[in-house]
């Protein structure tokens, strides 16, 4: 297997991660990444059969769970109820509970209000250049999510701010700092999530924490902390990935000139510019893949964006073309893992663009846009823009 170095907090890396990919695919299925002592996946054939191979899964084997520290303690409490780093059969048991109050039907009958939710943004667009990260791709997410959770949307800023702090925990560049900023917001996440259930159990509502505290599979209904942890999880997740999937995208929008927004145009928002670009695998026994074997313990990273810039998979991968057509791209990840908030990912995505650009048409760059060091995620520092006062209406 070759072994390449590549810092991924260098900043070239920061900016265009892609290079490194190719460099690493060349030599076939897999790599060694020494940086982070892992085998990675990097081709789209291997991407797919790691993540939707038994033989492997998200939880740690339990006789190599390291030891927590203590001061980290708060923030693994929660994650130790996370569907995201479980396996069977509790992992089973909870994403059918969350399935069944994350209903298609419930999903697309979003569409109307996220329409109006967008333009009432759009409204309020300042005028002379301005953020569309802060002013509309991170809004539409986490207004979103709180209106279907049934959280009051006024408090989207601490909704921002506290999933920002607790994902940074799984960044290249944390640091002590990083360490006690998610402590605090998972504490004061957890403390609101508790009281709000708590109001919920007294008087139900239409809205999806209703839903799941009444939720039983198998006569088993969510505990107190999976059902705080399971929140928090679709909070963190169905905003962290589509505010950086949406500012990636109306980067590449306005780069390549495109206006006209299709569910293929969506589609290939997705592919071209992820916003995870690494899903790790724990190898639960002795097994050989693209001719390499692997004991029980090691790790296997999955790169989904190098996955989707795979040749043998798409032509012209570097190209991104409005009507592509090919195999399903990795960026939901895959198996039993793949992401449960997809539809609703498309959905947002589908008409946050539509809308922006119907009431902005002559919308550009104001500066060139610079991604932040905060991988294995991948999103812009800011998206700076300008657009003319007479908006359409």
């Amino acid at each position: 297997m070759q072994k390449l170095s590549q810092s991924p907090t260098d900043p070239a890396f920061v900016q265009d991660p892609y290079s490194f990919y190719e460099k690493a695919r060349a030599a076939g299925d897999f790599f060694w990444w020494n940086d982070y002592a892992m085998a990675c996946a990097v081709s789209h054939k291997m991407v797919h059969a790691v993540l939707r191979d038994r033989r492997m899964g998200r939880e740690c084997p339990p006789e190599l769970a390291p030891a927590i520290p203590p001061h980290l303690k708060p923030f693994f409490d929660v994650e130790a109820h996370s569907m995201l780093e479980l396996e069977p059969p509790r992992h089973t048991r909870l994403r059918a509970l969350v399935l069944r109050a994350f209903t298609s039907r419930t999903i697309a009958a979003l569409a109307p209000d996220i329409r109006v939710l967008c333009h009432a943004l759009i409204d309020a667009f300042p005028e002379g250049p301005f953020d569309l990260l802060t002013s509309y791709a991170q809004l539409v997410p986490v207004i979103v999510i709180s209106r279907l959770l049934g959280v009051p949307e006024d408090r989207a800023d601490d909704l921002v701010r506290w999933s920002n702090a607790m994902v940074a925990m799984y960044q290249a560049r944390r640091t002590p700092e990083t360490e006690a900023a998610a402590i605090a917001a998972t504490e004061e996440f957890v403390a609101f999530m508790r009281s709000y259930i708590a109001k919920r159990r007294k008087t139900p509502g239409d809205d999806l924490i209703s839903t799941l505290i009444a939720a039983r599979e198998d006569g088993q209904r969510l505990s107190e902390d999976e059902l705080i942890t399971t929140c928090i999880l679709l909070l963190n997740a169905g905003h962290e990935a589509t505010v950086h999937t949406l500012g990636n995208g109306t980067k590449t929008l306005l780069e390549q000139g495109v206006r006209t927004i299709t569910e293929a145009t969506v589609e290939e928002v997705i592919r071209f510019d992820p916003p995870l670009h690494m899903f790790t695998r724990w190898v639960y026994e002795d097994l050989e893949l693209g001719g390499h074997r692997f004991k029980r313990g090691d790790q296997i990273a999955c790169l989904l964006a190098a996955g989707n810039r795979d040749p043998a998979a798409y032509a012209a991968p570097a190209r991104f073309d409005p009507e592509r057509k090919g195999p399903q791209n990795t960026s939901f990840g895959g198996g039993i893992h793949f992401c449960v908030g997809a539809p609703l990912a498309r959905l947002e995505l589908s008409v946050a663009l539509q809308v922006l650009f119907e009431r902005c048409p002559d919308l550009g760059l104001a500066e060139t846009p610079e991604y932040a060091d905060v991988y294995h995620f991948h999103g812009l520092k800011r998206l700076m823009v300008r657009t003319a006062a007479n908006r359409q209406v």
